[in-house]
């Protein structure tokens, strides 16, 4: 401690500048002794700044920045992905059967559950490419009523059996396929649209969740009439047609006419004879009866 009032003038002077600088070099290394408090205490305020993380400056700091995380607790499907409806929702695209009855709700509205009652029902013993073939048919009369085509007057199912290489020469379906486009129908469109029995097992068992009955005991008498009675129409129909195209290119010459189609059963062991459909109802012939 400098004391300078009991010194002459000129010795306070020099005693005030050897106290001054002893002042000095205190202040100094008690700097240094204690790491620059000062400098120290600036630098632990940037230091603070560099750390805040409040929502202001965050929201700054990352303006026009994707994300990188995600918060606790939660995931990115949580926020990402909406949630999917339980029934009948599959990933990914439509089944082609669902997709086009969707298209043309209107002309096909109930194909659906007709599909899965057909398949379903151990009666009507339907197989899968049967139900193929009468939901192209559908589609077909759809595509047909969509481009404004009367239905009741055309066999749709000889044109699919045209259209599909079933029945028919390559002539009469290059001039079927001539004749539907100059209708405004987009042939080539609607037979790659054309299911096959593959499709209409999707169809069911994936998109339904239908199950098909157990068909070991075979079909029934019932079911086989009827298949037996939808070949018998369509014989009428295929050949009902193809006289008609005989007669308009002049090759057969006949007057009013009606075709009919019959489908007998003979008995060898009695020589009884039966139309097919009674012999199926009756379950017997007569001469196995008691």
């Amino acid at each position: 401690m400098c004391t300078l009032s009991s010194l002459p003038v000129a010795f306070q002077y020099a005693e005030s500048f050897t106290c001054h600088a002893e002042t000095l070099d205190r202040e100094s290394n008690a700097e240094h002794r204690n790491g620059f408090p000062r400098e120290r205490e600036l630098f632990g305020r940037l230091s603070m700044d560099d750390q805040d993380d409040s929502p202001d400056r965050s929201a700054h700091e990352n303006a026009g920045q994707d994300p990188q995380t995600t918060p606790p607790g939660s995931s990115e499907s949580d926020t990402s992905t909406p949630a999917v409806p339980a029934s009948r929702s599959k990933p990914g695209p439509q089944p082609k059967v669902a997709r086009l009855i969707s298209e043309y709700d209107r002309e096909l509205a109930g194909v659906g559950d007709e599909l899965e009652a057909r398949w379903t029902n151990p009666e009507t013993d339907a197989s899968l490419r049967s139900l193929a073939d009468w939901f192209n048919e559908q589609l077909l009369r759809a595509v047909l009523t969509a481009a404004g085509i009367e239905t009741i007057t055309e066999d749709v199912s000889h044109l699919y059996a045209v259209l599909s290489g079933e029945t028919g020469s390559r002539g009469e379906r290059t001039q079927l396929e001539r004749r539907l486009e100059r209708d405004g129908v987009a042939v080539e469109t609607v037979t790659d649209e054309f299911v096959s029995y593959g499709a209409i097992r999707s169809y069911l068992t994936g998109y339904r969740n239908a199950t098909a009955p157990s068909r070991t005991d075979g079909p029934s008498a019932a079911a086989t009439a009827r298949t037996i009675e939808e070949l018998r129409q369509r014989t009428v129909s295929v050949t009902e047609s193809k006289l008609d195209r005989l007669q308009e290119t002049d090759q057969l010459r006949v007057g009013p006419r009606r075709v009919f189609a019959d489908v007998q059963v003979l008995c060898e062991r009695c020589g009884k004879q039966y139309d097919v459909a009674d012999l199926l109802e009756s379950g017997a012939c007569d001469c196995y009866e008691p």
